[in-house]
């Protein structure tokens, strides 16, 4: 009844949301005589607010046509390679008649994003995208609105989602390097150690960034409502039907629009901050502010549902269970055993500020793949970045990428990790306990400081 009740409210908000944008726009255009009015900057401002606040945000697009390598301008476009009824795989391949660069870009290493399925689009990595683009051939997993799946697709579990991981790795080559931001770091570790025990070939490296491989550690708000309620409380109180006006009419889902909710009464004073500087510069005439607003939340309120047997088996499996660092996660009848990895590298990045995934549940990665030589495991901090700060913005840019960027530089050989040097009983020992050489960035436990 819930989600039926949010679909009547967007249904009578919209034609709301198309008139104060109309009215903005006539308050706002030069030729228009409104515009003259002493007040009308105030006015307009307020509508445009109004019509943000009130519009239905859908899906943004990736909008990368071209990227930077080496000073020459390269052209980008977007292709499918493989769609799923959950996901597309998409690959953002790059176009150049200079040749200099185009053999350069042949040489690069492929790197599979795997992005997360936790209510936002995959497009809230595109700035993680346009930075990999620079120096690597990039592929990212574009998860679907599950209200856009119709339900006799069946559903779609957890243990289907570390299925379609494998399915990509495979078509992207074991040659690739797999690097997973927030949610998906646990069932990308899943994927790979079933790969690993099962004999076949593993990526040469896996970047694990934020996400809750051990949710006991530093729990914040997030893992704290998903480890105290009962696993029947979110069964009857955060599922509901998708409603009749959509193709996946009848599917059980967790509505993106709660996880939205949830996100925004986090920090609902920094969103009602940024929503008043958003009127005082549309007041000021300063677009390029403005612009910038437009931009974050045009991709922040855009929200996706999940399916509900996805969603439950999350909970209950990381949160509750926390059956990977258990050793006691079962997936279609196989164990879960990160110590069979061998010759993958990992990295794991932590942001200092992050209130999604606390300090040390990312980390706790290396414990488990105990399998990969200490020589080989890496862990960087990044000093002042939040959750999103360590994927996206100016210290993932100046901060975070250079550090991932030199690691899969670092390990984009065949025979760049060798298995048999740790002994068995040896406790992990990554470079955050000691101190690195300089020579190699990626083993730096803290990042530059930030101005």
């Amino acid at each position: 009844m819930l989600y039926q009740l949010f679909e009547t409210q967007r249904a009578l908000m919209s034609p709301f949301a198309e008139f104060s944008s109309a009215s903005a726009k006539l308050y706002n255009h030069p030729l228009s005589p409104f515009s003259h009015s002493p007040i009308s900057q105030r006015v307009s401002a307020g509508l445009d607010l109004m019509h943000r606040l009130a519009k239905d945000y859908e899906k943004p697009e990736f909008g990368i046509r071209g990227v930077n390598v080496d000073g020459v301008e390269v052209a980008v476009q977007e292709l499918v390679p493989l769609t799923k009824p959950f996901c597309r795989l998409l690959r953002f391949k790059r176009y150049t008649d200079d040749l200099a660069v185009l053999s350069k870009m042949k040489d690069q290493p492929t790197v599979l994003v795997v992005a997360p399925l936790s209510g936002h689009h995959s497009t809230l990595l595109r700035d993680t995208v346009r930075q990999l683009l620079k120096d690597h051939k990039v592929f990212i997993t574009d998860w679907t609105d599950a209200r856009m799946v119709p339900k006799e697709v069946g559903p779609f579990h957890l243990d289907d989602y570390i299925a379609y991981v494998q399915e990509f790795i495979r078509l992207v080559g074991p040659d690739c390097h797999v690097i997973s931001v927030c949610q998906p770091t646990v069932p990308v570790l899943a994927a790979i150690s079933l790969m690993a025990s099962s004999g076949e070939q593993t990526p040469r490296s896996m970047t694990m960034m934020g996400g809750p491989i051990d949710a006991r550690k530093s729990p914040t708000a997030v893992n704290n409502l998903a480890m105290n309620k009962p696993y029947s409380w979110f069964e009857n109180n955060v599922i509901y039907r998708v409603p009749t006006n959509f193709p996946g009419s009848g599917r059980a889902v967790y509505p993106g629009f709660l996880q939205h909710t949830g996100f925004v009464a986090m920090n609902p004073n920094v969103h009602m901050s940024s929503h008043y500087d958003y009127f005082l510069d549309l007041m000021r005439g300063d677009d390029e502010s403005a612009d910038s607003h437009r931009q974050f939340y045009d991709e922040y309120n855009a929200v996706l549902d999940m399916p509900a047997e996805y969603y439950l088996d999350t909970i209950k499996t990381v949160f509750q269970d926390f059956a990977l660092v258990n050793g006691t996660w079962m997936v279609k009848g196989q164990l879960v055993r990160p110590q069979d990895i061998t010759t993958t590298a990992l990295l794991t990045v932590e942001g200092e500020r992050d209130d999604i995934s606390g300090a040390g549940q990312t980390r706790a990665a290396h414990e488990l793949c105990s399998g990969v030589s200490s020589v080989h495991q890496y862990h960087y901090d990044a000093v002042g970045a939040g959750h999103y700060g360590i994927f996206s913005g100016r210290r993932w840019r100046e901060n975070v990428y250079p550090e991932v960027q030199a690691f899969i530089s670092k390990y984009d050989r065949p025979d760049a990790v060798l298995a048999g040097h740790r002994p068995a009983a040896s406790p992990v020992q990554t470079p955050a306990a000691s101190p690195a050489p300089t020579s190699e960035p990626a083993r730096k436990t803290k990042s530059k400081s930030s101005t």
